[in-house]
């Protein structure tokens, strides 16, 4: 990843943690009361769900004493592979290593939870009314979602680049 996009990184890991402070903070359950905060009535709320699983609760049903280790693996191996393909890419792909940053972002961000706690801070609530609910997530866990969609964007509107054999050089595939 280009230098400058560290800070994008850095940002995403932040606001997570910050984020999941506040949470923790005013939103945490005890026994005496579970407090929710309607943000958008009938369609946004936050509420403390501590998920063992992965982003947007899924996984969180399984018990194994080998998920933490599966989930962190997954992770730091996610991580090297955003890396090393950012260190690969030109620098002139401005929305693919911005993608990237935040994607790494938003995995570290629930990956030092997952570290420290054994579990994941989610407090966000998307729901219409009593007819859909979608599973609690976290500021990580929308980070990744965006940096998932805008590679999807740059992979559509960027052409591909091939190796010129023998050369270790790229040009642009004109079949698009």
């Amino acid at each position: 990843m280009k230098n400058r996009y560290y800070l994008a990184t850095l940002l995403i890991l932040v606001i997570d943690h910050v984020t999941k402070w506040i949470a923790r903070t005013t939103l945490h359950p005890n026994p005496a009361a579970n407090r929710t905060i309607d943000i958008i009535p009938g369609y946004l709320r936050l509420s403390y769900v501590d998920n063992s699983g992965v982003a947007f609760g899924f996984f969180d049903s399984i018990e194994s004493a080998w998920k933490p280790y599966i989930l962190a693996a997954v992770a730091i191996i996610a991580i090297i592979v955003i890396f090393a393909y950012s260190m690969r890419m030109p620098k002139n792909r401005k929305l693919l290593q911005f993608a990237l940053a935040i994607t790494m972002g938003g995995i570290l961000g629930n990956f030092v939870d997952r570290l420290f706690r054994g579990y994941v801070v989610d407090f966000i609530e998307f729901h219409i009314h009593e007819i859909f609910y979608w599973p609690t997530f976290n500021a990580a866990d929308s980070a990744i979602t965006i940096g998932i969609a805008l590679l999807l964007i740059d992979t559509v509107k960027s052409p591909t680049m091939e190796e010129i054999p023998g050369t270790g050089q790229h040009s642009i595939d004109s079949q698009l």
